[in-house]
């Protein structure tokens, strides 16, 4: 037998190139959050990427907080970024970094560009230095102040950082190219004055480095080897290269881009997402409907559905969407085998079977999942009183209609055969009470063959029933109409959260908490919520339906 064929994504062909002809002898990753909102499910695949990169090549994985921009930084979002990292998996507890760690090594960077002659002082506003830059078809011009002297760029530079000018009024600026094709390597501005506290250095600072000066030179400081990031930032990389060269850092990272990944009908954009939960139309970065991390974390995905989930999507150059649907999938192959099938009824009515011995209750052995037979069983009280689904019974059905009606026989999940002999209804019509009587000779795992039914629906015994709370969800977003509107507003969908407050669920879910999922025979797959659940009065969460049409292309 001829050897594995192992097949490589383009990254890892450039690292084995790399490694082989000793450019590197180890390979070093990182993924570099901005702390300024929550990661999202595209967040989630440059982390596993990264990550999985470093310990693919045995090397070392860094989690490292870019940190440049206090204006729009907070702590909730530090804490929260490690606790998302943390869960799917990414191990960085010995290498956790903050790029404002490396503001003194920055400004030391810049003051030697500007003793080599490759940055200066400019005064002008940032509306002329827009005008200045240039277009795609024309090239730009020079800043009246590119060719103050050393000298003088020094002084002003040190008194930039004392103090002495108002936010906007100087910045650094490296001296590249202004008739450069790429407007990236137009004299770009390096330092910017802002009189702002910063979450980690405090007031330490009031000159702020900037993304594409800093970023570069916090990869050289932590011997990243590669730079892995997202397609836009390519035309960026002549810039991140020159950083380094004119910074001499050596060795010297090497940055490769790969495509985002893009999904259907969600909503991703951190100024979006803020301005969602500020309106209170969410009820935090957390939304069971929202796709970031914690969002997910919270509904009840789990890590290995979304690591399936970036490796079905894969690593291209590429752009392109992914349908929603194939996350939903995931979901369902990573619990179908691991969570226990229990019984909950989401719109209950009352089912008494007249014939069962009252006050008399018997306990069914029930498997907990019948594909898994490690999970083994768990006992389920049976008794005269019981909650079913209201759709399962109809006074007037359509055909191929199945279960239960007057006159008809289905059985009782795990237990016997019922036949509705009679119902009760409210003043306004609306059934309340379905009378049913029962055949002994059927119950389940007895092998009764007298007769078949071509109906089953699940019930809860009443006296021993919890009252829950289920969340069902749909869309945020309306996806007959996409995302935005032309306004830029987003086209909500109305029904993208149904509350049922009197559902009722088996006495099984006892001990259950936080995060724990489970399947609803016939409903779908369900999570304790985090947030709002108490031992006391459960909540869960709708993961996913059961059935989808979607199918994984060949």
């Amino acid at each position: 037998m001829g050897e594995e064929v192992i097949s490589k994504n383009f990254i890892e062909q450039e690292i084995d190139k790399d490694l082989a002809e000793g450019v590197y002898d180890t390979v070093c990753t990182r993924f570099p959050p901005e702390p300024n909102g929550y990661l999202h499910i595209g967040h989630a695949k440059s982390i596993l990427l990264n990550s999985g990169l470093a310990e693919k090549y045995n090397g070392t994985f860094h989690l490292r907080f870019d940190d440049t921009n206090p204006m729009k930084e907070d702590m909730e979002f530090v804490e929260s970024i490690k606790k998302d990292v943390e869960w799917l998996g990414a191990d960085f507890k010995e290498h956790l970094y903050f790029a404002s760690d490396y503001f003194d090594v920055m400004y030391e960077c810049a003051v030697k560009l500007i003793k080599k002659g490759k940055a200066y002082v400019c005064d002008l506003s940032p509306e002329q230095i827009r005008e200045y830059r240039g277009t795609l078809k024309e090239p730009g011009k020079d800043s009246p102040y590119r060719d103050r002297s050393v000298e003088e760029n020094l002084r002003l530079f040190e008194e930039m950082k004392a103090g002495k000018y108002q936010d906007g009024e100087k910045v650094l600026r490296a001296k590249i190219d202004m008739a450069s094709p790429n407007i990236n390597m137009r004299d770009p501005i390096i330092y910017r004055v802002a009189h702002m506290s910063h979450h980690n250095t405090g007031d330490k600072w009031c000159i702020y480095p900037m993304y594409d000066f800093a970023h570069p030179i916090e990869d050289a400081v932590e011997k990243i080897t590669h730079s892995i990031c997202t397609l836009e930032f390519e035309d960026h990389r002549p810039l991140y290269d020159w950083v380094v060269r004119e910074c001499e850092f050596d060795p010297a990272p090497r940055q490769i881009e790969f495509a985002k990944m893009y999904l259907t009908n969600v909503v991703t954009g951190k100024r979006y997402i803020k301005k969602l939960v500020q309106e209170g139309i969410v009820d935090g970065w957390d939304d069971p409907r929202l796709v970031s991390i914690a969002a997910l974390r919270r509904r009840g995905f789990t890590p290995e559905s979304i690591r399936m989930f970036v490796e079905l999507c894969g690593v291209s150059k590429a752009q392109g969407s992914v349908d929603y649907a194939m996350l939903e999938y995931c979901i369902r192959e990573d619990l179908k085998m691991k969570r226990p099938r229990m019984m909950a009824v989401l719109d209950p009515i009352k089912l008494v079977i007249d014939n069962y011995p009252e006050g008399e209750v018997e306990y069914l052995d029930v498997d907990n999942n019948l594909e898994n037979e490690a999970l083994g069983k768990r006992k389920v009280p049976f008794c005269r009183e019981l909650y079913i689904e209201r759709d399962d019974f109809m006074i007037d059905p359509p055909k191929k209609y199945f279960r239960l009606f007057p006159g008809n026989e289905v059985r009782l999940m795990h237990a016997y055969f019922v036949k509705c002999v009679s119902y009760e209804t409210d003043a306004d019509g609306k059934v309340t009470v379905v009378h049913c009587t029962y055949d002994p000779e059927t119950k389940c795992g007895t092998g009764f063959t007298g007769r078949k039914v071509k109906g089953t629906i699940h019930w809860v015994p009443a006296p021993f029933a919890k009252t829950v709370e289920v969340r069902l969800y749909e869309n945020l977003i309306d996806e007959e109409k996409g995302v935005y509107n032309e306004d830029g507003s987003m086209n909500l969908n109305p029904n993208s959260l149904e509350v049922r407050k009197n559902c009722v669920v088996e006495p099984s879910f006892d001990g259950a908490g936080a995060y724990d999922s489970f399947q609803f025979v016939r409903n779908g797959y369900f999570c304790i919520d985090a947030k709002d659940s108490r031992p006391e009065a459960l909540v869960f969460n709708r993961i996913v339906s059961l059935k989808s049409s979607f199918k994984l292309p060949k």
